[in-house]
C-alpha cells in the first residue's frame, strides 16, 4: 500500500518467471570475499559443502568384500542375472575398479555393503555360466613367496597401497604378524595415507595385542607421537588414554602439540590427583644433565621457563652454545628468540599479553588460526574481539566451524535471547506445512540448541516440513552435531540419517530420477561423487534438468565441466537452439547463454533464459504501444494474479514459493527507489515506518551483495532528521546499524555530530528497551556523554549485562568511568550485602561509585576485591578509605596483603600501622612509606618519625652503614644539610646511586659534594663520573664547573640537563658561556640544545650565520622567542619574501617571523584557506609559547578576511583568547560552541588570562550558549570545565547540589576566587549536605578536605576536635599544597596569602595555641618533619624558638624560606639561629644558604662580617628581595671584598648570583662593570622585580649599547627588548618615548610596571599605549595610570576593554603632563590618531 501510494512501481514480471520456472542460478553459490552472508545459515546450492558428514567407524573384514567379489558377484555376472539391478549394477560397477579403488570403495563404505547384502539371504536361481563372461574367484597362493616380501617393506615409499590391500586380503596371518606386531612396519605403512585403513584392520585381527603395543603412552613424545596412532588408541584405548591425559599435564601437552588432534575431548570431570609441580619441576629442570640436546624435549623447556625462568636464564640461556645446538632442531628454535630477549630484558614481572601481535583480526580472514589464539584474544580482548570477530560474518563462520571454537556461537550471540527466542522459536507451529523464515531457523539452532534438538532433530514430522525449502539442507548437518554421531537425526521418532554413499545411487538416477530433496543433498553432502557421477555423465544430466525443479543443477555442473575442446578437424561451433533462436529473432539482450549452451545443460533453464530475453525486449515496445490505462490494467492484473498465487500458497494448495520470490521482487524494487529518490521525506516514512520490514526482507535475501543498501541509508540522513527517525527504528533495525557501523566506521567518515547523535537515541530511546544492545555499541562507546549514560535505565539483577557493561568501560575517559559509576548505583543493591563474585564481576564500576555508595563495602568485600579496585583510577579518598577500612578492621593482614595494598597503606591511620611494628609485615609497611614519598603521596610526619626514622639514628649519623643510607635516601631532605654534615664519604658513596635520584636542594646537594669530592675524578675526561652525580650536580660549586674541560660538559650534559630539579641560574649560566665562547660549540649543539632556552642571545648572535648553514637540525631546536626572531631575520635579509612551504619549512625558527612579515604573507593568501589553516596549524603547534605580540598580529589580520569565522576552529585555544572580546562577543551559537572546545582541550591558556579577562570571557560563553538562567547542571559545568567555577557568582549558586555532593573530590581540582570560596563553604554548610558541622565525621572531613580551609573560623570551630589530630592537619595542608603545585593549581591566579591567615587558624586552634582552658597537644613544640608537611608559620614563634637545637638546624633552610614570617618573627628566628650557630662572622658558606630571610635581620656590621667568597653563599642573599637599599649596598662591598676582586673584574655568573644585590652597586660603579660579562647575564637579571633607581637602570641601559654588545637603542629590535626584561625601564626618555612599534612589542610587561609614574606619562603618547598588547596594559600601575591624561586613559582602556566599543573625543583633552605645550605637537598627536585608528 505504501508503494502504492508513493508510485512505487512493483514489478512482479521476474517474480512470475521465477515461480514457475525456478529461482535462477544464486550469484553467491560459490563463496567468494564479496559474497557476504547475514549468518551462518546456508542459502541454495553450495559449491563445496562446510563439514564433512561424518560416517560410523564399523570393523568391517575385508575378506567379506573378497568372498562377495570372488563368489556371488562372479556368479550373477556370468548369469547375466538380472533378478536384482541393484546388486547386478553392484557387480558390474565393481568389475570395472581395480583392486585399489575397490579397497578404497570398501573402506569408506562398508556399512553400505553390509545394506545391500541384506537381499541376497533370499535364494537365487540356477546360474547358466557363460565363457566370455565369467569371472573365476583367484586361487589363493603363496604370495609371501611371490610379493608379500615383509622384509622389505620398512622402505618408506617402496610398497604400492595395492599390494598391502592384497597381502592383508590373502596372506591374512603372515600380513598379522609381519605387520601388526611389528612397529617400524607400520610407521612407515601408515605414513600414507591410503594405508590408513591398516590401523582399524589390525585391530579387527589382533586389538589387544595392538593395543599393547602401540598404546604405550609412557613412551610418547611430542616428536613420535603420530596423529594416527592417537586416533587408533582413541578409539580402541579410550578409558586408559582418556585417565592418562585427565592425571598427566606432561601427556596431555604431548597430545595436543599436533593440531590434527585438536578434536579429541577428554572427560575429566573427576578431579585428577594434586600435581606436585614443585617436584615436577625439580625432576624436570636439571639443566646438568641437559648434555643431550636432542633429549631435551620442547615441552621439558616450556615447563622450566614457566616455573624456574630465573635458573632457566642464568643456567641455559647464558650458555650461548647449547642454546645454538637447540636451535638446530625446528621444534625448539624458539628458544634461541626467547634467550635473546630475556637476557636483554630480564623479567621483573608476570609477561603481559600483546594483543596487538596475537589478535590481528585483519589477517586472521587469511590464514588458519589456532583455537588457543581466538580463546587467548577472547580472554585479553574482547572488546576488539567482539568488534572484529563477532561482527564479521566471514570471519565469525570461518572459526566456529572449527569444534574448538564452538563456545563462540555462544559468545558472540546476544545473552539475553530469552524473550526473543520465545516470540521466534515458536515449534508446535513448525508441525504444520508453513514457511519458516531461515533467519530465524538459523536463530532457533544456534541460540536455542536443547529444544531444536527435540523439537526439530527429534522430530521427522518437522523436519520433513523444513526441508520441503531446499535451502534448509543444511538441517541435516547441523542436526547431526547436536545429536552426536552415534544417533541419527530424528532419531526419536524415526531416522533421518543421510548417508551419501547408500542414498545417493547415481546409476541408479537412469532408470528412476531423484526427488528434488534427495538430488540437493547429494549436492551438498557428496560433492565430489555427484559431480563425476551426474555432472560428466550427458545422459544422466540431461534427465535430471528436464525438471523445472533440477534446473539449477545444469547450471552448476557447467561450471564444472570444462569448456568444449574441438578437435583438430572440427572447426564449426556446438549448435545451440536457444542462442540460435535468440540471433533469428534479432533480439540483442543482455543475457548470456553460454551457461545452457554446454552439453547436458537444463532445457528448462534455457527456456527461462529466452523468455527473460523476450521480456526485456518486447516489454518496453508494448508499454510504448499500450496506452496509460491499458498499462496500468496490466500492471493491476499481475499485481492480482500474484496475490491469486500468493493465497494459494498460504492455503498450501500449491508450492510455487511466491512468497519468496515476492520478497526478492520487494526487496530489488526497493533498491532502485531508494537509489533514484531525491526526497528524503519519503525516504524518512519509508526508514522510519517500514524498517523492520525491509530489514526482514534484507536478512532473508539470497543475493547479499547490495543486502546492506537498507542500512547504509541510516548513514545518509540528514542530521535534522536523524534523532526522529533513528528513535523511531525498531531493536532489530538498530543492532543491524550498529553492526555494520563498527564493519565499516573508516570508510563512513561521519561528522563528530552525526555520531554523537546516534549514541544519544541510542541511550536515551533504545537502551532502556533493550539493554542488551549495549554489547554492540562498540567504539561508539566512548562518544558518550554522561548525561547519556544517566538515561540507561537501572539493571537490578541482571549480572549478565552488568558483566558486559563493566568490561566494556575499560578504555573509556575517567568523566565517563565517573558517569558509569553514577548510573551504577541507581542499579546496585543493597552493596553491604552482595557476594565477594559480584565485586569481582562488576569491580571496574564499583570503582567509579559516587563516594556515598562505595563507603558502604565493606572491609571483606574490599579485601577481596582489591586486586579488580587498584586496576582502575581511584582518587586519593577512595584510596584513603579503603587503607584505613581494611587496615583498621583487620589486625592480622599479611606482608603479601600489605603488598597489594601498596601506596594506599600510606594512608591509613598512623595508629593503625604501628600495631603492625613487631610483625614480619613491618618492613613491608616501610618499603612502602619510602615509596610513597618518592611519589608525591602525603605521608604525616608521626609515620615517618616512628614507623622509618630511628632515633638512636638520628643522634648518631656515623654508626650508619651505607646500605641504611640508602633505604633513607628519599627521607634525608627531611633531615636537613645538618644531619648531612655528620656523614662521611665513606658513608655516602656506595650509596651514590641511590642518592642521585633524590630531590636534595642546593645546599644540601653541596654539602653531599663538598663531603665526596675528594673521591671524585669530575675534570677526568670520559670519567662519566658527573653524569653520575644526577640531581646532586646542583651542589657542585660554580667555581669547579669553571675549570671542567668542555669534553667533560659536554659529556654529562644530556643526563644532568634533564634532572628534575635541574641546575642552579649560576651553574646554567657558568656553562653555556663557557661552551658558547668556544668556536666549535656549532657541532655541540646536539649536546647543549636542552639549555639553547637559557643562552644568552649575546652568545647567539655572533652565530647566526653559522648556525643556519652548518647545523642541520637548526629548524627543530627549541629556541627561546628572542633567538627565533635573529635567526628569522637572517633568513629574510637573505630571502626578504617567503612562500607558505618555505615559512612552514622553517620549524621552531619561524615563531620569530615579525609582524610585517606576517602581514604580508597572510596578504598573498587573503582569497586561499588552505594555506591558511596550514600556516595556523603550523603556528599553533609550535613547542613553545607565541609571544603575545605576534598572536595580537595575528588576529588583528585575520579578523579583515571574509571567511574569518571558517578560520576560528584553526586557530586554536592560544591564538583564539589573544581575540578581543569586543570580536568575541559577537560570536554565534556555533562559534561560541567552538571556542568553549578549544579552551577545554587545551585549557592552560585560559588560566594564564587576567581574572578580569577569565571572568568577561566566561559571561560572554554561557550567555551565548543559554546556560545562564535556570539550575547550574552537571552537564553544563562539565562542559565548561576549567571555565565551569568563572561563572557568575549568581549562576555559581544554583549549582546541583547533588552533583556537588557526589562530586566533591572532583570539585576540588578547580580554581577559586575568594568570591567562589565563599559560596563553597555555604553550600558546606547546609543541611542537605553533610548535615549539622558539629556531627561532621571522619568520612565527611575526608570528602571535604582542602575545602575545609573555605569555611569561616566561626564555622571551623564548631568541628569536633577529636576529629581534628595534628596527622589530619598535616594531610589537610599537604592537600591544599599539592593542589597549588600541581597542573592546574600552578596555573591559578590566586595569592598563597590568600590562604595562610585560615591555615594556620586552624593548625593553631586544634592544637591549643588559641584557646585558655582547653586540652592543649601534648607535642607543642614542633618536630623538623611536622614543619615540612605543614607550614613553618603557621605555628606559633615560641614553640619554634623552643625546638631543641638539633631540630632547629635540620629545619633551617626550610623556616628561613617561609615569605610568611613577619619582621619581629623573623628577628626572634635570627636570635635563635645566633644561639645556635654563633655569632654571623662564623657562619659559613652552608648556613648562609640556609638563612633566607632571617640574614635580613641582620645589622650591617652583621651584613659587613659575613664570609660572601662563594658564588653558592652570594646566590642565596642575592634571592632575597626584601633588603633595604643600606643592606644591598653593604652585601655588595661584602663581596668584593670576600672575592677580593674590582667591580670590572665580576664574571657574568657572579652578576646573576647577586641577583637583587645589583642594586646596591652605586651608578658611577655599574658603569664601570664589563658590559660584555653584563650582557650574559642580564637574561636572568631581566626577569627579577628590581628595585634599582632610574639612574642605575639608565647605567644597565648604558652598559647593554655599548659597542661591543648591542649599539645603540635606536637599532634595537624585539628580540633585545624581551632579553633585557625589567632593565628595559631604564631607557632614558628621549629613547623610549621614540620607541616604534616593534620595539614596543619587545617591552615585557614587568619592564613597563617598573617604570615610574611621572615618566611613564611623558614617554608614551596614546598612539604608542594604543600599540600595548592586553599584557602590557594591563601591567600598567594604579601610579602610573593616575599620572595619564584623560586621552592617554582611554587609549589604555581601549587596550584593556575592547567590548566597551567607547567613542573616543579628543577635543579639548590634554595629551599628557607635559608643561608648556606647542600647537604644533597638538596637531601631531591628532595625526598620529588619524594615522592610527582606535577602533
Amino acid at each position: 500500500m505504501w508503494g502504492m501510494t508513493h508510485n512505487v512501481s512493483w514489478s512482479f514480471g521476474q517474480s512470475i518467471l521465477d515461480i514457475f520456472l525456478g529461482p535462477a542460478s544464486l550469484p553467491c553459490s560459490y563463496p567468494s570475499p564479496e559474497c557476504q552472508m547475514s549468518g551462518s545459515v546456508q542459502f541454495g546450492r553450495t559449491g563445496i559443502p562446510s563439514v564433512d558428514i561424518p560416517t560410523s567407524l564399523l570393523n568391517c573384514e575385508q575378506q567379506i568384500l573378497n568372498e562377495l567379489n570372488e563368489t556371488l558377484c562372479a556368479d550373477i555376472l556370468s548369469t547375466r542375472s538380472q533378478e536384482s539391478y541393484v546388486l547386478y549394477q553392484m557387480c558390474l560397477a565393481l568389475s570395472t575398479l581395480t583392486q585399489t579403488e575397490v579397497t578404497r570403495v570398501w573402506k569408506k563404505a562398508c556399512h553400505i555393503i553390509q545394506d545391500i547384502v541384506l537381499p541376497l539371504m533370499e535364494p537365487c536361481g540356477e546360474t547358466v555360466t557363460t565363457k566370455s563372461s565369467q569371472r573365476r574367484a583367484r586361487s589363493v597362493l603363496s604370495l609371501n613367496e611371490l610379493l608379500c616380501d615383509y622384509h622389505n617393506w620398512t622402505i618408506a615409499g617402496a610398497v604400492d597401497p595395492a599390494l598391502v590391500t592384497m597381502c592383508s586380503e590373502n596372506d591374512r596371518e603372515a600380513f598379522i604378524a609381519a605387520v601388526c606386531n611389528n612397529a617400524n612396519v607400520m610407521q612407515v605403512l601408515i605414513s600414507n595415507p591410503s594405508n590408513a585403513w591398516v590401523w582399524e584392520y589390525c585391530a579387527n585381527s589382533s586389538d589387544t595385542y595392538v593395543v599393547n603395543m602401540y598404546c604405550s603412552y609412557s613412551t610418547w613424545t611430542d616428536e613420535t607421537v603420530d596423529p594416527s596412532i592417537v586416533t587408533f588408541c582413541w578409539n580402541n584405548d579410550m578409558e586408559q588414554f582418556e585417565r592418562f591425559m585427565c592425571e598427566s599435564l606432561e601427556f596431555f601437552m604431548v597430545v595436543f602439540s599436533t593440531e590434527d588432534n585438536n578434536w579429541i575431548k577428554p572427560n575429566c570431570s573427576e578431579p585428577p590427583p594434586e600435581l606436585n609441580i614443585n617436584a615436577l619441576v625439580a625432576e624436570s629442570c636439571k639443566y646438568s644433565e641437559w648434555s643431550n640436546t636432542r633429549a631435551v624435549t620442547a615441552i621439558q623447556i616450556s615447563l622450566c621457563i614457566q616455573n624456574d625462568e630465573p635458573r632457566f636464564i642464568n643456567t641455559v640461556c647464558a650458555n650461548s652454545t647449547f642454546v645454538a645446538t637447540l636451535a638446530l632442531y625446528s621444534e625448539k628454535a624458539w628458544v634461541k628468540q626467547y634467550c635473546t630477549l630475556a637476557l636483554s630484558n630480564p623479567p621483573t614481572s608476570p609477561p603481559i599479553i600483546d594483543t596487538v601481535d596475537w589478535c590481528d583480526y585483519k589477517k586472521w580472514v587469511d590464514i588458519s588460526v589456532d583455537p588457543t589464539v581466538v580463546a587467548l584474544c577472547w580472554q585479553y580482548d574482547q572488546i576488539g574481539f567482539r568488534q572484529n570477530v563477532c561482527c564479521s560474518v566471514q570471519l565469525y563462520e570461518e572459526l566456529s566451524l572449527h569444534p574448538d571454537n564452538q563456545w563462540l556461537i555462544r559468545e558472540c550471540s546476544d545473552n539475553d535471547t530469552v524473550n526473543t527466542l520465545a516470540q521466534v522459536c515458536v515449534y508446535s507451529d513448525w508441525s504444520h506445512p508453513t514457511i519458516v523464515d531461515m533467519a530465524d531457523l538459523a536463530l532457533c539452532a544456534d541460540l536455542d540448541t536443547k529444544n531444536f534438538t527435540q523439537n526439530v532433530c527429534a522430530n521427522v514430522t518437522v523436519l520433513h516440513n523444513l526441508m520441503a525449502n531446499l535451502d534448509n539442507t543444511w538441517l541435516l548437518e547441523q542436526c547431526s552435531n547436536l545429536t552426536g554421531s552415534g544417533q541419527g537425526v530424528g532419531a526419536g521418532n524415526g531416522s533421518m540419517v543421510f548417508r551419501p554413499a547408500k542414498q545417493c545411487q547415481y546409476s541408479s538416477w537412469v532408470l528412476m530420477l531423484p526427488d528434488p530433496k534427495l538430488l540437493a543433498l547429494c549436492w551438498d553432502y557428496d560433492h565430489a561423487n555427484f559431480v563425476s557421477s551426474v555432472c560428466d555423465d550427458p545422459l544422466i544430466l540431461s534427465q535430471i534438468t528436464q525438471e523445472a525443479s533440477s534446473f539449477w543443477v545444469g547450471t552448476l555442473c557447467a561450471t564444472y565441466t570444462g569448456p568444449h575442446i574441438p578437435d583438430g578437424n572440427s572447426t564449426q561451433p556446438q549448435p545451440c537452439l536457444f542462442k540460435d533462436l535468440v540471433d533469428r529473432l534479432n533480439w540483442s539482450c543482455s543475457a548470456d547463454f553460454s551457461s545452457v549452451c554446454q552439453p547436458g545443460a537444463s532445457q528448462a533453464q534455457g527456456l527461462r533464459m529466452l523468455l527473460e530475453c523476450g521480456l526485456e525486449i518486447l516489454q518496453p515496445r508494448f508499454e510504448h504501444i499500450m496506452t496509460t490505462k491499458m498499462a496500468s490494467m496490466a500492471r493491476q492484473a499481475t499485481s492480482l494474479w500474484v496475490v491469486v498465487l500468493l493465497a494459494l500458497e498460504e492455503s498450501q494448495m500449491t508450492t510455487l514459493r511466491v512468497t519468496e520470490n515476492i520478497r526478492l521482487s520487494v526487496l530489488e524494487t526497493m533498491v532502485v527507489y531508494m537509489e533514484n529518490e531525491t526526497n528524503f521525506e519519503n525516504k524518512r516514512v519509508l526508514l522510519q515506518c517500514f524498517g523492520k520490514v525491509l530489514t526482514s526482507l534484507m536478512l532473508t535475501r539470497r543475493d547479499v551483495a547490495s543486502s546492506f543498501f537498507l542500512i547504509k541509508e541510516y548513514f545518509r540522513i540528514p542530521l535534522s532528521y536523524l534523532w526522529s527517525v533513528l528513535s523511531a527504528a525498531d531493536l532489530t533495525v538498530v543492532r543491524e546499524i550498529l553492526q555494520y557501523y563498527h564493519r565499516n566506521h573508516v570508510t563512513l567518515q561521519l561528522s563528530d555530530e552525526y555520531r554523537h547523535t546516534m549514541v544519544s537515541v541510542l541511550f536515551q530511546t533504545h537502551l532502556p528497551k533493550d539493554i542488551s544492545l549495549f554489547a554492540d555499541m562498540g567504539i561508539l562507546l566512548a562518544l558518550a556523554t554522561p548525561s547519556d549514560i544517566m538515561s540507561m535505565p537501572p539493571l537490578k539483577n541482571n549480572i549478565n549485562e552488568l558483566s558486559i557493561i563493566n568490561l566494556s568501560i575499560k578504555n573509556l575517559s575517567l568523566e565517563q568511568k565517573q558517569a558509569f559509576g553514577r548510573w551504577f548505583s541507581q542499579s546496585l543493591p543493597n552493596i553491604t550485602d552482595v557476594s565477594s563474585a559480584f565485586i569481582r564481576d562488576t569491580g571496574n564500576l564499583i570503582s567509579y561509585l559516587p563516594f556515598h555508595s562505595f563507603q558502604y563495602l565493606s572491609p571483606t568485600q574490599i579485601l577481596n576485591g582489591l586486586d579488580v579496585l587498584k586496576s582502575n583510577v581511584l582518587g586519593p579518598l577512595k584510596q584513603q578509605f579503603i587503607a584505613q577500612r581494611v587496615i583498621g578492621a583487620f589486625r592480622n593482614l599479611t606482608a603479601d596483603q600489605f603488598k597489594s595494598l601498596g601506596n594506599m597503606s600510606c594512608l591509613a591511620n598512623y595508629n593503625q600501622l604501628m600495631a603492625y611494628t613487631q610483625t614480619e609485615s613491618f618492613s613491608v609497611i616501610q618499603d612502602n612509606i619510602r615509596t610513597c614519598l618518592i611519589q608525591g603521596v602525603s605521608i604525616p610526619s608521626s609515620m615517618i618519625s616512628s614507623l622509618v626514622l630511628n632515633a638512636s639514628e638520628l643522634q648518631s649519623p656515623s654508626i650508619l652503614t651505607s646500605q641504611r643510607i640508602s633505604q633513607l635516601a628519599p627521607f634525608l631532605p627531611l633531615l636537613g644539610s645538618s644531619f648531612l654534615q655528620q656523614l662521611t664519604s665513606a658513608q655516602l658513596m656506595p650509596a651514590l646511586s641511590t642518592l642521585s635520584s633524590v630531590p636534595f636542594t642546593p645546599a644540601q646537594a653541596a654539602v653531599i659534594i663538598d663531603k665526596i669530592s675528594p673521591d671524585l675524578s669530575l675534570a677526568l675526561p670520559g670519567s662519566g663520573q658527573m653524569s653520575t652525580l644526577g640531581s646532586l650536580v646542583r651542589g657542585v660549586k660554580v667555581e669547579t664547573l669553571w675549570s671542567l674541560p668542555s669534553d667533560v660538559l659536554l659529556e654529562a650534559l644530556p643526563t644532568i640537563s634533564s634532572q628534575t630539579p635541574g641546575l642552579t641560574p649560576t651553574q646554567t649560566n657558568a656553562i653555556i658561556t663557557k661552551l658558547w665562547g668556544s668556536a666549535s660549540v656549532h657541532l655541540w649543539l646536539d649536546e647543549v640544545e636542552s639549555l639553547l632556552p637559557s643562552t644568552p642571545l649575546f652568545c647567539v648572535i655572533p652565530k647566526v650565520s653559522l648556525l643556519l648553514v652548518s647545523d642541520k637540525a637548526v629548524h627543530t631546536r627549541l629556541w627561546n622567542t628572542q633567538q627565533a626572531q635573529v635567526l628569522f631575520k637572517e633568513v629574510t635579509d637573505l630571502k626578504p619574501s617567503l612562500s607558505e612551504k618555505e615559512f612552514i619549512s622553517l620549524g621552531t625558527i619561524a615563531s620569530g617571523v615579525s609582524c610585517t612579515a606576517l602581514k604580508k604573507m597572510f596578504q598573498n593568501l587573503a582569497d586561499a584557506q588552505s594555506p591558511l589553516r596550514d600556516i595556523l596549524k603550523f603556528l599553533r603547534e609550535q613547542p613553545l609559547p607565541l609571544p603575545a605580540s605576534l598572536k595580537k598580529c595575528i588576529t588583528e589580520e585575520l579578523y579583515k578576511l571574509e571567511f574569518f569565522s571558517d578560520l576560528l576552529d584553526d586557530l586554536g585555544s592560544q591564538i583564539a583568547l589573544s581575540l578581543p572580546l569586543s570580536i568575541i562577543k559577537k560570536f554565534p551559537p556555533d562559534m561560541m560552541e567552538s571556542l568553549r572546545n578549544m579552551i577545554v582541550e587545551d585549557p592552560q591558556y585560559f588560566l594564564l588570562l587576567t581574572s578580569t579577562k577569565q571572568d568577561l570571557l566566561v559571561d560572554k560563553i554561557v550567555q551565548r550558549l543559554d546556560m545562564y538562567t535556570g539550575l547550574y547542571t552537571e552537564r553544563e559545568f562539565r562542559s565548561l570545565d576549567v571555565m565551569a567555577t568563572f561563572v557568575a557568582d549568581d549562576m555559581f549558586l544554583q549549582l546541583d547540589r547533588s552533583f556537588f555532593v557526589d562530586s566533591l573530590e572532583f570539585l576540588q581540582g578547580f580554581c577559586y576566587n575568594a568570591n567562589k570560596r565563599d559560596l563553597v563553604a555555604r553550600m558546606l554548610e547546609e543541611k542537605g549536605t553533610f548535615g549539622l558541622v558539629q556531627n561532621w565525621t571522619s568520612d565527611t572531613l575526608n570528602q571535604v578536605d582542602r575545602f575545609l580551609f573555605f569555611l569561616p573560623k566561626e564555622t571551623i570551630q564548631l568541628i569536633p576536635a577529636t576529629l581534628m589530630s595534628l596527622e589530619r592537619i598535616e594531610r589537610l595542608f599537604q592537600g591544599q599544597q599539592r593542589w597549588e603545585v600541581g597542573e592546574r593549581g600552578s596555573l591559578c591566579e590566586q595569592k598563597p596569602s590568600e590562604l595562610f591567615e585560615k591555615k594556620q587558624f586552624v593548625l593553631q586552634y586544634f592544637l591549643g595555641f588559641l584557646k585558655i582552658g582547653r586540652s592543649t597537644f601534648t607535642g607543642l613544640i614542633p618536630s623538623c618533619e611536622s614543619l615540612h608537611m605543614t607550614q613553618p608559620a603557621a605555628w606559633s614563634i615560641d614553640s619554634i624558638r623552643n625546638m631543641p637545637a638539633a631540630a632547629f638546624r635540620r629545619c633551617l633552610e626550610l623556616v628561613g624560606q617561609d615569605p610568611f614570617f613577619s619582621s619581629f618573627q623573623l628577628s626572634v628566628l635570627l636570635t635563635k639561629a645566633k644561639e645556635v650557630y654563633g655569632p654571623p662572622s662564623t657562619f659559613n658558606t652552608s648556613v648562609i644558604s640556609q638563612l633566607g630571610r632571617i640574614a635580613t635581620l641582620l645589622s650591617a656590621e652583621e651584613l659587613a662580617s659575613l664570609k660572601l667568597s662563594e658564588i653558592q653563599s652570594i646566590s642565596a642573599v642575592g634571592a632575597i628581595n626584601i633588603w633595604t637599599s643600606r643592606q644591598m649596598k653593604t652585601i655588595f662591598s661584602t663581596v668584593l671584598n670576600s672575592t677580593r676582586k674590582t667591580p670590572v673584574q665580576l664574571d657574568s655568573s657572579t652578576l646573576v648570583a647577586l641577583g637583587h644585590i645589583v642594586c646596591g652597586i652605586e651608578t658611577p660603579v655599574i658603569r664601570s662593570l664589563n658590559p660584555t660579562e653584563f650582557s650574559k647575564a642580564v637574561l636572568w637579571l631581566s626577569r627579577l622585580r628590581l628595585s634599582c633607581s632610574e639612574e642605575q637602570l639608565q647605567a644597565m641601559i648604558g652598559l647593554l649599547s655599548h659597542s661591543s654588545v648591542f649599539g645603540p637603542v635606536s637599532s634595537w629590535g624585539t628580540d633585545i627588548f624581551i632579553e633585557i626584561g625589567a632593565i628595559a625601564a631604564g631607557l632614558p626618555d628621549m629613547s623610549m618615548s621614540a620607541l616604534v612599534r616593534d620595539q614596543i612589542e619587545g617591552l615585557t610587561p614587568l619592564a613597563i610596571s617598573l617604570i615610574p609614574a611621572n615618566k611613564f606619562a611623558v614617554v608614551f603618547n596614546q598612539a604608542q599605549i594604543q600599540m600595548f598588547t592586553y599584557e602590557q596594559a594591563f601591567a600598567v600601575t594604579d601610579r602610573q595610570r593616575s599620572a595619564l591624561s584623560p586621552v592617554q586613559e582611554t587609549a589604555l582602556s581601549m587596550v584593556l576593554n575592547p567590548w566597551e566599543n567607547k567613542p573616543i573625543d579628543f577635543r579639548g583633552l590634554s595629551l599628557g603632563v607635559a608643561t608648556h605645550p606647542r600647537h604644533f605637537l597638538y596637531l601631531y598627536s591628532v595625526l598620529i590618531l588619524l594615522l592610527f585608528p582606535l577602533g
